[in-house]
């Protein structure tokens, strides 16, 4: 299985603790993004994992591939040119006051990359799947034309197109998503993502009757919007994760998985007591990836993909470390915390 990911990998700083960023004196030094942490955590499954990204020939930049080589990722794919690597602050939350993001990534190098600098044809070469998020696209127009360009060859290489949605209002609106994300469906086999960003991008109205209290929507609910965007982008599979915060430190988080022919499964719940949350999501698709390319079912691989997305709220940084021994003795209901001897 080999499973190629293009995205953009940045230099991650963190104040130690639950500093805020105007106490902080110092902070942690990580590399993440959403499509890196996917690949590390495939090649943790054992997958033939490539990431494909632009970075600058700079040290900085260079740690952080070592960083992937370290996890057994292809970086053979990556181009170097441009003056910088993006970066992002992360201040955690607690308790009732939300944890924070704050991006320096314009005129990075992998924004200011040229569709010349990828040779996707090649770059796609043996794969089964390629996967992408709506954060690349977000970055600018040259990027999305260039992950559109991935897209349209894998689809011609016969080759499965994943996208995870990863709406961030911080990068762009959501009438540009809506245009832009729509357009890359019409390329896209399996969508990942959460039933509000699917609502907010796509217009997506649900009937009232299928909300709780609140703005939660029940499982009725959760499955008529994965059937929607099915229906609407003519996908094989739709994957959703769905997350009730109880305070930033503590969230409840199942996921729904269902086919072209209707099938819908749902995970069993978990209740987390967060220690990062950030890469959650990542190694929940980097689940649903290993899971369908791997030809389990349905049921299998919406138990096995919270899992990983569980387990990685539980680790501090953007990769998940966890073993595929792991995962499944927690979706096989191994969740007492145990110290294991």
């Amino acid at each position: 299985m080999k499973i190629v990911s293009f995205g953009e990998l940045m230099l991650r700083l963190t104040p130690p603790g639950y500093y805020r960023f105007r106490q902080a004196d110092s902070f942690t030094v990580t590399f993440g993004g959403a499509e890196a942490n996917v690949a590390v955590s495939l090649a943790n499954f054992g997958v033939n994992s490539a990431y494909v990204t632009k970075m600058p020939d700079n040290d900085i930049a260079l740690a952080a591939r070592d960083k992937l080589r370290s996890f057994g990722v292809d970086t053979s794919g990556i181009v170097y040119g441009g003056e910088r690597l993006g970066i992002y602050f992360v201040e955690r939350g607690a308790s009732q006051r939300p944890s924070n993001v704050i991006y320096d990534r314009k005129n990075s190098a992998v924004a200011m990359a040229m569709p010349s600098d990828f040779d996707w044809d090649k770059l796609l070469d043996g794969a089964d799947a390629f996967f992408y998020t709506g954060i690349t696209t977000a970055l600018c127009d040259g990027v999305a034309d260039i992950c559109r360009s991935a897209c349209e060859t894998a689809r011609k290489k016969g080759i499965k197109v994943i996208c995870d949605l990863n709406y961030r209002k911080k990068l762009w609106t959501l009438d540009k998503a809506c245009t832009v994300l729509s357009d890359m469906m019409s390329c896209t086999d399996i969508c990942i993502g959460n039933s509000a960003d699917a609502c907010a991008i796509f217009g997506i109205s649900v009937p009232a009757e299928l909300y709780e209290k609140g703005n939660d929507l029940t499982y009725d609910g959760e499955k008529y919007v994965a059937d929607e965007l099915k229906k609407r982008f003519d996908l094989s599979y739709v994957a959703l994760t769905v997350r009730r915060t109880i305070s930033a430190n503590v969230n409840r988080f199942y996921a729904l998985l269902t086919d072209k022919s209707g099938l819908c499964e749902f995970s069993k719940e978990y209740t987390i007591e967060l220690v990062d949350r950030i890469g959650g999501g990542d190694a929940f698709s980097a689940g649903i990836v290993y899971s369908l390319i791997g030809k389990k079912s349905v049921k299998e691989s919406v138990e096995f993909a919270a899992a990983a997305g569980c387990l990685k709220q539980t680790t501090e940084g953007d990769f998940a470390v966890s073993s595929v021994a792991e995962i499944e003795a927690l979706a096989n209901g191994k969740s007492d915390g145990r110290v294991s001897r």
